[in-house]
């Protein structure tokens, strides 16, 4: 049901990644869903995705292995029984792909019978990972999405931002949530340059990391906090927002920005070395180049740092070319178009941030503080990540909690009730900016600041200087808010301003190193640990 400006579904799901994707299918065969994208349905960070996701399918290994190798990258702060039901779901999970369509590479044995080409990376003691070639999320987002629009019940929109939800206070609180229901969410039509009005009986967030709060990313320019600012404004936990996992190698050229290595590489034999050719990475950790992500990256920028380099470099030429042009044929197109063959030259690469490990609380079923709002995919904290998420693993935790959320929702549809008006968005004290220079402004500092400040190596010192300026950001961003019209770029710069200051509280309230946060004020891990929660009230 909608008219021009209000629109009503039993489900809004806001984001079409893997787990937005998700939701939808499994629960439009008995749902009216709007799925709902602020830029092409297609972009996100799950096109870009590369390495493949991690399942047991190989007789030699288990769950339970796959269980301790994701506690070990998580520095032991993970959430043991978010890890188990995660790795218990994987396989049904993946086999629910392969049902859809996705096209996971596969391999002739000598009797003549074939199987899934699994491969490794790092923190994977077997080789556990499904991949499509080395676009994996590509193969995932286009599968799905054909899917999406072809079905009666999903209406797609497309160039829609939300700008925040709407809840109203519970009958009760028998689903073990806050006193507040989601109601709807106001959304800014970017084609006509409005703000409308969706209710809905359900909302899902899965809009995504907050990788694009830093300088230099591996992501898609949409990935800026969107969700996570909106639920902590309506009300929700967020945890271990300090956790910001920066992938060890982004293709570093000037005419290549956001291209990330696979990991895949390392885990098929490539080599990190420094410009004169030496390895460096036995020097950091016996795994060598299949240590964790947060291992490798800090090595890379000591590195950078000792020697004064803008790079390191990624030698995997002592593979066979065939090898090489089957394997990884989207990055070998990608470095031949800035004039690298990576069958006879190196790859410079820089970490860049990637992936955002904490974000909105939530159960196993994606079910965040405020009843019937669900949080899935990087948006969420839900224990599987820890201190530094294990390849491959974020794919499979957006297929595997979409599809626990879809039996929740699918559990209460019947139940509940359509909910109230909502007020239409009001912009009669607002006027059209003409200074939009003080929002680019601030996007480039506030971006530029973390990068400084809040980096893969921290001090108190650093976070404290990057506290007090985020803090002025936001109150001039606030105000902005408040009197002019919105836009893309300002709605952006309020989500990404409101992360980085959670990111920072988080960071400064750690008193240890961990994982993903480094800090030299407090260089040692402690003997035990807990998440970084963060609450409102």
């Amino acid at each position: 049901m909608s008219n021009d400006t209000q629109h009503y579904t039993d489900c809004l799901i806001i984001g079409s990644g893997a787990a937005g994707l998700t939701l939808a299918l499994s629960i439009a065969d008995q749902a009216k869903v709007i799925v709902l994208s602020k830029s092409a349905l297609k972009e996100g960070s799950t096109l870009y995705a590369q390495g493949g996701i991690a399942a047991v399918f190989d007789e030699n290994d288990s769950i339970d292995s796959h269980v301790q190798d994701t506690l070990i990258a998580g520095a032991n702060l993970c959430d043991e029984e978010a890890v188990r039901y995660t790795a218990s779901h994987a396989k049904s999970s993946m086999e629910w792909l392969i049902a859809q369509g996705v096209p996971f590479d596969q391999v002739t044995d000598s009797d003549g019978s074939s199987r899934y080409h699994l491969t490794r990376e790092g923190g994977h003691s077997h080789r556990r990972i499904l991949h499509a070639a080395d676009a994996t999320g590509k193969a995932v987002q286009t599968t799905l999405l054909d899917k999406v629009k072809a079905h009666p019940n999903i209406r797609l929109f497309e160039r829609f931002n939300a700008l925040d939800l709407v809840s109203e206070k519970s009958a009760d609180d028998s689903n073990g949530s806050t006193d507040k229901t989601v109601k709807g969410a106001y959304v800014w039509n970017r084609n006509l340059e409005r703000v409308e009005v969706v209710r809905a009986k359900f909302i899902a967030l899965a809009t995504g990391g907050a990788s694009k709060v830093y300088q230099y990313t591996s992501n898609p320019d949409i990935a800026s906090g969107d969700g996570i600012a909106m639920a902590w404004r309506a009300g929700c936990r967020v945890a271990n927002m300090e956790f910001n996992q920066f992938h060890p190698t982004s293709l570093y050229h000037e005419k290549a920005q956001n291209f990330l290595i696979s990991e895949a590489l390392r885990g098929e034999g490539a080599k990190l070395r420094r410009p004169d050719g030496t390895r460096f990475m036995p020097d950091f950790d016996e795994r060598e180049e299949l240590a964790p992500r947060d291992i490798v990256a800090r090595a890379i920028d000591f590195e950078m740092k000792r020697l004064g380099a803008d790079c390191m470099y990624l030698d995997i030429t002592h593979k066979e070319e065939e090898f090489i042009l089957e394997h990884f044929p989207t990055i070998y197109a990608a470095c031949l178009k800035v004039g690298i063959d990576i069958t006879k030259e190196q790859i410079p690469v820089v970490p860049a941030a990637h992936y955002t490990c904490g974000g909105v609380m939530t159960d196993l079923k994606g079910q965040t503080d405020i009843s019937n709002l669900f949080a899935i995919g990087e948006v969420a904290y839900t224990g599987l990540h820890g201190a530094n998420r294990m390849a491959s693993n974020s794919l499979l935790e957006c297929i595997v909690f979409a599809q626990g959320a879809a039996e929740q929702i699918l559990t209460r549809l019947e139940q509940q009730p359509e909910p109230g008006d909502i007020a239409h968005w009001d912009e009669s004290k607002v006027t059209s900016s003409e200074e939009d220079i003080l929002i680019s402004h601030n996007w480039h500092e506030l971006r530029l600041l973390m990068w400084d400040y809040v980096g893969i190596v921290r001090s108190d010192r650093r976070l404290i200087k990057a506290l007090k300026r985020i803090e002025l950001i936001k109150q001039e961003t606030d105000e902005f808010y408040a009197s002019f019209r919105v836009s893309n770029n300002l709605l952006e710069l309020r989500n990404l301003v409101q992360v980085a200051q959670l990111i920072v509280q988080s960071a400064l309230s750690r008193k240890e190193s961990r994982g993903l946060h480094y800090t030299i004020d407090y260089p040692e891990t402690l003997p035990t640990s807990s998440p970084t929660i963060l609450s409102k009230v």
